[in-house]
């Protein structure tokens, strides 16, 4: 088992190519071992190389919404109904109220809830 860093896309297809020949390694073995280091450096490559931007904030929460099989009504408790339209179309921003609400009710990420975006001008 030689394990070599992964310093370039190149570097990171040849992984991937060899993680999917070790996948079904037996465990206790030199090839589950091989997996596991493998599957590390990848996720280092990764993560400084690819990272993954979080969601628009109004994105995220219509989409949670749409998975939860929630309407502008369901969000009552945090805000009301015609504040709600006005956050989900851009002309209102969200306050600190509202992105604890969101993140209790959809399990949004607050880091993601606070992202700053330009609001649209009426």
């Amino acid at each position: 088992m030689i394990i070599h860093p992964i310093r370039t896309d190149e570097d990171l297809k040849k992984a991937g190519k060899r993680i999917e020949v070790l996948w079904d390694a037996a465990p206790g073995t030199l090839e589950e071992e091989e997996l596991e280091l493998l599957t590390e450096l990848v996720c280092a490559y990764e993560e400084k190389h690819c990272p993954v931007m979080p969601p628009h904030p109004l994105e995220a929460i219509k989409a949670m919404m749409d998975m939860k099989g929630m309407t502008i009504a369901d969000l009552a408790p945090i805000m009301p109904r015609n504040r709600a339209y006005e956050v989900l179309s851009g002309r209102r921003p969200l306050n600190l109220r509202m992105m604890r609400g969101l993140h209790e009710l959809l399990g949004i990420p607050f880091e993601c809830l606070m992202q700053e975006y330009p609001l649209k001008v009426s």
